[in-house]
């Protein structure tokens, strides 16, 4: 049996370069960084997450829902062109809302937060603390579809969500924070992680 042709990757705008991904010493010192916020030192243990290193080949996807561009690892960007391609025909619309975040990226987010006062508790709630999100690691995708807001509970009642719960894991994607998840990280709809190679 022949198998299909692999989608192709655009290629990025010459001015379009992907998030430059961190040294070791660079690591650390982001780390070091998250925990004077206030991440704790034992948080990979009580949240049952393990460190994520970050992608260093990067894939142009495109951009967007706010016009940003973003980068997937090349078998995962694959993989996400394949599942949007296969929703398309079933007439669902599938629309990026976050791809790629380096460590950097996510200590910009926690950090903001904590500057509008929010607690790192409840940060760390809705956020995984820098060097542990599986954005890191280039395969994990926030979606959303139109006419439903972006990273709001409401995608679950979607056509797309339901779509993404038939589909999604035929092509390697799965839901990564389901209600309840072991990770006490709060329910996420929108954010599927590809796992798996189909190509």
């Amino acid at each position: 049996m022949r198998s299909s042709p692999r989608p192709a990757l655009p290629a990025a705008p010459a001015e379009v370069v992907p998030p430059t991904c961190s040294s070791a010493a660079q690591r650390r010192e982001l780390l070091a960084q998250a925990h004077a916020l206030g991440v704790p030192k034992d948080y990979a243990r009580t949240h049952t997450l393990r460190a994520v290193r970050e992608a260093s080949d990067l894939a142009f996807i495109g951009y967007d829902i706010h016009n940003r561009p973003q980068w997937l690892q090349p078998r995962a960007a694959r993989a996400w062109f394949a599942l949007r391609h296969a929703a398309a025909i079933e007439q669902v619309e599938l629309q990026v809302v976050s791809a790629f975040r380096s460590i950097e990226y996510q200590l910009g987010i926690v950090r903001r937060k904590r500057e509008q006062g929010q607690a790192i508790e409840d940060i760390l709630r809705v956020s995984a603390a820098p060097g542990y999100s599986e954005h890191h690691s280039g395969r994990a995708l926030d979606l959303t579809t139109p006419g439903f807001a972006a990273l709001e509970e409401e995608f679950e009642k979607s056509p797309a969500f339901r779509w993404l719960q038939r589909r999604a894991h035929a092509h390697g994607f799965t839901l990564s924070f389901p209600r309840g998840n072991r990770h006490a990280i709060a329910y996420e709809p929108w954010h599927w992680c590809w796992r798996a190679s189909r190509d």
